[in-house]
């Protein structure tokens, strides 16, 4: 059988992933698919933590797993891709991320669908996990999944099987990236958004499959979901300008609200009347985040999130919100 098995490369941008990256190696080594016929590609960003050792270590105890390490000098997560491809021997490459934990038939369901011919690009849905034990990680991810929090991301909500706009994790055989190119290097986020747009260009078809399914560790602290839904507007808005037909109505909402906000606080300097434009739109937002919370609290038997709900939502809009408007202004 092993001579007939198609080879997989696990592609794997890393960075500093010491508290996850062993959840992965094991996701891994699990899987349905022919250990013979897997290797685990890892391009590593000069990680300065304990993220090399947990990977050498981990190897030595399984030898019979193909793990390798690439080096990623450039540190962003399309230049770490595109070096895993460089380095990946097989005829299929499936992006995994080092946040991540496949289940155990991850790999032998997108190959299936791609063996099919289902479409070029292959994926499935997030089970949004909290980074860490406690109430706002818990918060976090539930924001996460939910969508007031990331809109019509069928990734993250689940659903049927259909054909969609992107999947995060893709699987697609090496020849497409020989067709349309490799990830592009000058977005820091958003490359997967982008590739995707090119595989469509091209004529081809993306496949989300809800059997195929990960567990994806959200971000444990406001703090560090600030600074990712940061990241993210600014490079969706850099991408909009190369590709402004891929803008959708929901995505304007976030930056929309916030410049309704600037425009009404500072008119209301010198219009008084329109402070209460200002004070109304906040109470409309605060209330609507409130209400949102007491379903999901309602729904999850969990009362933290009735306060860590709304922080959770409302951190993830104004970030990204008002990193698309900065990225807009900002060349």
């Amino acid at each position: 059988m092993a001579e007939t098995t198609p080879k997989v490369s696990i592609i794997v941008p890393c960075y500093n992933e010491e508290a996850t990256i062993r959840l992965l190696l094991e996701a891994v080594s699990a899987q349905t698919y022919p250990r013979s016929g897997i290797e685990l590609v890892i391009a590593d960003g000069n990680s300065t933590d304990r993220t090399r050792e947990e990977i050498v270590r981990y190897q030595e105890n399984h030898p019979d797993l193909d793990i390798r390490i690439v080096d990623n000098a450039k540190r962003t997560i399309p230049a770490g891709l595109n070096v895993a491809i460089r380095a990946a021997q097989g005829e299929y490459l499936v992006r995994m991320d080092a946040h991540s934990r496949p289940f155990p038939d991850y790999v032998e369901r997108c190959l299936k669908a791609l063996q099919e011919g289902i479409a070029e690009n292959v994926g499935g849905v997030w089970e949004i996990q909290p980074g860490r034990a406690g109430w706002i990680p818990r918060s976090i991810a539930v924001a996460a999944a939910h969508p007031l929090g990331v809109g019509d991301a069928h990734y993250r909500l689940g659903g049927k099987p259909r054909y969609v706009e992107t999947v995060p994790f893709g699987s697609f055989r090496r020849d497409l990236v020989e067709r349309i190119g490799y990830f592009d290097e000058s977005l820091q986020t958003n490359e997967d958004y982008e590739f995707n747009v090119r595989v469509l260009s091209s004529g081809g078809k993306i496949w989300l499959d809800p059997d195929i399914r990960a567990n994806y560790f959200a971000r444990s602290t406001l703090l560090e979901l600030a600074k990712q839904y940061f990241r993210y507007g600014y490079w969706k808005g850099k991408m909009l300008r190369r590709y402004p037909s891929t803008l959708r109505w929901r995505q304007l909402l976030p930056p929309l609200f916030i410049t309704s906000l600037i425009l009404s606080g500072i008119c209301s300097i010198f219009i008084p009347f329109i402070s209460q434009i200002f004070i109304g739109l906040i109470a409309l937002y605060l209330l609507a985040l409130a209400l949102a919370g007491l379903q999901v609290t309602l729904k999850k038997g969990e009362l933290s999130l009735m306060i860590g709900f709304p922080l959770a939502v409302g951190t993830m809009h104004l970030s990204w919100g008002s990193a698309i408007l900065w990225s807009l202004v900002v060349r």
